[in-house]
Parts: C-alpha cells; structure tokens; sequence
C-alpha cells in the first residue's frame, strides 16, 4: 500500500506490551488500533476489517480464544495471531482448530512478531486477491498497477489505485469510511476526515462521473451496482 500495509488490530490487556506491539507493527508499516479487553477487540475487528488481528489469549471479558471462535461463526477469517503466556500443547490445539494462524508464547521477540503479522498477511492478500481484476470495460492488473478502461489507459496515483483495488476486490459489497481508511490507509479513526471522499471524487473524474463507483447514502461507496 502507499502509506500502509494496512491496519493490525492488536487486542492485549497490558498496556506495556501493547505498546511494544504497536511500535514493532508501525516500524513495519502497520497502521495499528489497539482494543483492551476482547469484547472491545470482537467489535473493533468486525467494523474495521484489519488485514490481521494480533491476540492475547488470556483477556478480561471474554477471552482472545471466544473471540476467535465468534470471528469464525459467522464466517470472518480475518488473519489471527494469539499471542499467549500459556505454553501447553492443548492450548496450541485449540487455538490452531479454532482457525487462528500463528501461535506465539510470551516472552516474544517484537521484532519476529512484527515480521511474523507481515508475512501472514502478504500470504492471505496473495491468497484472496488475483492478479488481474476485470469488470466491464474495467481491467486492474495488480502485478503492473496499472489500470485500462476501454482501450484507454487510465494514470492512477498509488492510493487511488489502492483504494480501487480494495473495492473492485468486493463488488456489490458496501464499505464505510472507516472501514476503508482502515483498510487502505491503515488509519483506525474516521473523525469526519474527508480523505476517502476526495480520493473516491478523484477516481470518479479518472473513470467517469457515470462509471462503477457508487455512492450509499449515510453509508460509504461501492464498487458496481447494487
């Protein structure tokens, strides 16, 4: 991404270790939003779509492995790594059939950590996004970033071309802001910034005013009809 590699939801009950977390993950170019306890981490991944969750098992509420198990009942794979004090075999079992990805036991290398979230999130892009992206008249090919509409091709900057990557990736599917600058930006919070519509008006002069970006009223765009 131009400014991010997205954003990392980091769900840890201990204020040092989160910070360390969050410095490691923003050294590497993680956008990073950092929830206290796991009901606050449940309702952060679900509105803001990170391109990985980092949790810590043992959480006030309700624990990091119960919010793993609500992510995957309903069908959410966001890319999950528990990060636990506890080191038993049954623990690693449980956490890996519950659908989390990686497994690592305090204490931990933040460095590795940090690496470990990065190469877990460029194998999940790899994995669910293709190289060329076509709707309509529309091409997007990832591996050159360039896009042609038609038989012409269309300059886009690098965060016009993230923004429309990410949205031809879900067609129909309406996103809000925040969960586009979270997604795009890395950026956790909204606070009524106007960068996701100024990015979406530029697209909009580039495709077309009548092309695939479709705004939803009270709540943010999508790419393709309805």
């Amino acid at each position: 991404m131009s400014d991010s590699r997205g954003l990392v939801v980091v769900v840890e009950d201990e204020p040092t270790i989160a910070d360390v977390e969050r410095i490691y993950l923003a050294d590497a170019g993680f956008g990073v939003h950092i929830a206290r306890d796991g009901r606050a981490g449940l309702e952060a991944i679900r509105s803001l779509h990170p391109v990985a969750a980092l949790i810590d098992i043992g959480l006030p509420g309700i624990d990091g492995i119960e919010v793993c198990a609500q992510l995957r009942a309903v069908g959410d794979w966001t890319p999950v790594v528990f990060v636990t004090a506890r080191d038993a075999e049954v623990d690693r079992v449980l956490g890996l059939e519950l659908g989390a990805d990686d497994y690592v036991t305090k204490p931990f290398s933040a460095r590795e950590l940090a690496a470990r979230v990065k190469g877990l999130v460029r194998r999940s892009q790899q994995s669910l996004q293709s190289d060329l992206l076509v709707v309509g008249d529309l091409r997007l090919d990832q591996r050159s970033r360039t896009v042609r509409l038609a038989d012409r091709a269309v300059d886009l900057t690098a965060t016009e071309f993230d923004l429309l990557a990410y949205l031809m990736g879900s067609p129909g599917q309406v996103f809000s802001r925040s969960q586009l600058l979270a997604a795009v930006w890395g950026v956790a919070d909204y606070r009524g910034s106007r960068t996701v519509d100024v990015h979406v008006a530029q697209l909009r002069a580039k495709l077309g005013d009548t092309g695939p970006l479709r705004t939803v009223r009270g709540v943010g765009y999508a790419f393709g009809p309805a």
